[in-house]
C-alpha cells in the first residue's frame, strides 16, 4: 500500500501562483465602472489615492501632528454617500493632460509666428494696443491667481478623481496666464510703443481692476477646497472672464484689425469648457446626494450668493472697457446678460438656485 503524500503549499508572490475567485479574469474588476466597460481612465484614476473605508485595511499609514488623516472629509463643508462615484467627463489623466497642453502650445505659437511674420501686431488700432497692454495685462494675473486657488485646493480631494479634474483646471489657468504674458511680450517687440509691465500696475490700482481683485483672492482666502473649486468655475468664470474674454477681447479684436488675439484667447475658452463639464457633473452629484443633497444644496446656495455678489461687482467695474476701443461692436449690457443667463445654466444643470444678485447690473 502506497502512503498518500501532500504536497507542501508553495509560499509565492509570483502571478498565477494562488487561484481565487477571479484569478483568470482578463478584466479589472475591482470597482464599478460607470459605463459598460472600465475606461482607461478609470484604470489610472480609481482607487490610486488610498481610502480606509475601501481597501486600505491598516487605516492611514500616517497622519498630520494633531492626528488628521492624510485625507479627511472634513476638508469640505459638502458630504456624500461615496465620494468614488465621481468620474470627469473629460477623462483625463496625465498622459492625455499632457498631450492636450502640447496641442494648445502647437496652436498658440503658430498663430503668433504667422502673425508677427506678417507684421500683424504693426496694423493693430493704436486705442486697442493700449487696450491689449493695459487691460489683456491686467487680466493675466486674475487667470494666475484663479490657477494657485485650484492648485491650493487639488490637494485637499477626497479621491484622485477629484483631484485629477482639479488639478488639471489649475494646469489650465496657469498656462493661459502665461500664454498671455508671452503673448503681450512678443507683439510688444514688433510695437514702437508697448509697455509690457504696465498690466501689472492696472492690476494694483485702476479702479475698473479692484472689484475683479476681491472676487479673485477671496477665492484664494476661502478654507474650503470645494468653495474655491466651485466659485472659480461656477461663478468667477462666467461672470468676469467670460464677459471679458468672449464678450469683449474676442468680440471687439476683429474690428480693431486683431485677429490674433481671440485665437490665443480662443484656448481658454476652450479650456472652460472642459473644466465646466468636470465641476457640473461633480456638483451635481453632490446636490443629487440621495443622504446629504438638501444640506449640500443649501451649502452650494451660500457660496454662490457670497462669490456672486462680489462677481457682479466684479463684472459692473469693467463697463468702461466696452467704451475704450475705436470701433465699438459690442455693448456690454449684451454681454452682461450673457454672464447671467450662462449661471443661471450652470446652476440648473447642478441642481441648485440662483439669487437675483447674480443678475443684478
Amino acid at each position: 500500500m502506497t502512503a498518500h503524500v501532500e504536497a507542501p503549499e508553495v509560499k509565492s508572490g509570483a502571478a498565477g501562483a494562488k487561484k481565487f475567485p477571479g484569478w483568470d479574469s482578463r478584466k479589472y474588476n475591482y470597482y464599478e465602472p460607470k459605463g459598460r466597460k472600465a475606461t482607461h481612465y478609470e484604470d489610472m484614476t480609481v482607487d490610486v489615492q488610498p481610502d480606509p473605508e475601501r481597501y486600505l485595511l491598516q487605516n492611514w499609514i500616517i497622519s498630520f501632528a494633531d492626528g488628521t488623516p492624510t485625507y479627511s472629509k472634513k476638508w469640505t463643508k459638502l458630504q456624500s454617500s461615496d465620494w468614488h462615484k465621481f468620474r470627469a467627463p473629460d477623462q483625463e489623466w496625465e498622459r492625455t493632460h499632457y498631450q492636450r497642453q502640447s496641442t494648445i502650445e502647437g496652436m498658440i505659437k503658430n498663430v503668433v509666428d504667422n502673425a508677427r511674420k506678417q507684421g500683424a501686431p504693426t496694423r493693430f488700432d493704436p486705442r486697442w494696443v493700449k487696450i491689449l497692454q493695459d487691460h489683456l495685462g491686467a487680466y493675466k494675473h486674475a487667470e494666475y491667481g484663479l490657477g494657485k486657488a485650484i492648485m491650493h485646493a487639488q490637494r485637499y480631494g477626497y479621491t484622485q478623481m477629484i483631484n485629477n479634474a482639479i488639478l488639471t483646471n489649475s494646469s489650465y489657468k496657469l498656462r493661459f496666464s502665461q500664454d498671455l504674458t508671452l503673448y503681450l511680450s512678443e507683439i510688444g517687440m514688433d510695437l514702437q510703443v508697448f509697455d509690457a509691465t504696465a498690466g501689472k500696475t492696472h492690476w494694483m490700482e485702476d479702479p475698473i481692476w479692484q472689484g475683479t481683485r476681491e472676487a479673485t483672492e477671496t477665492i484664494m482666502g476661502a478654507d474650503d477646497y470645494l468653495e474655491q473649486y466651485f466659485a472659480a468655475n461656477v461663478v468667477f468664470e462666467p461672470m468676469v472672464g467670460e464677459l471679458f474674454r468672449s464678450g469683449f477681447i474676442m468680440q471687439m479684436a476683429a474690428a480693431q484689425n486683431d485677429f490674433s488675439t481671440p485665437a490665443v484667447v480662443s484656448a481658454a475658452e476652450a479650456d472652460y469648457e472642459q473644466n465646466l463639464a468636470n465641476t457640473v457633473e461633480l456638483f451635481h452629484l453632490l446636490a443629487d446626494d440621495p443622504e446629504h443633497g438638501e444640506a449640500n444644496r443649501t451649502v452650494m446656495e451660500g457660496w454662490l450668493e457670497k462669490h456672486g455678489a462680489l462677481c457682479v461687482k466684479a463684472a459692473n467695474q469693467l463697463q468702461p472697457l466696452w467704451s475704450q476701443p475705436r470701433v465699438k461692436v459690442a455693448q456690454f449690457t449684451d454681454a452682461f446678460a450673457a454672464a447671467s443667463n450662462r449661471v443661471k445654466a450652470i446652476c440648473e444643470e447642478i441642481g441648485i438656485k440662483v439669487p437675483d444678485a447674480t443678475s443684478a447690473s
